[in-house]
């Protein structure tokens, strides 16, 4: 089981995947918004979805758990 983390203080601007669905390592997952620039989130390994802990326009802080992997 793995976590994908929040690289930076953000907001979440698009998340681009579901539960249950497989992911590669290097797929981008979600996309954040800081600065007025959009930064996307790429899974640092391949696995199922098994949660989306964050929505589309929260505020999450470096190193919160954007998603988990199982």
């Amino acid at each position: 089981m793995a976590n994908i983390e929040s690289p930076m203080a953000a907001k979440v601007f698009q998340i681009l995947i579901k539960v249950g669905e497989a992911i590669a390592e290097d797929d981008e997952v979600i996309v954040l918004e800081a600065l007025k620039m959009e930064n996307p989130v790429y899974a640092p390994e391949g696995g199922v979805v098994k949660e989306i802990k964050v929505k589309e326009g929260q505020q999450v802080e470096e190193g919160d758990v954007l998603i988990v992997l199982e």
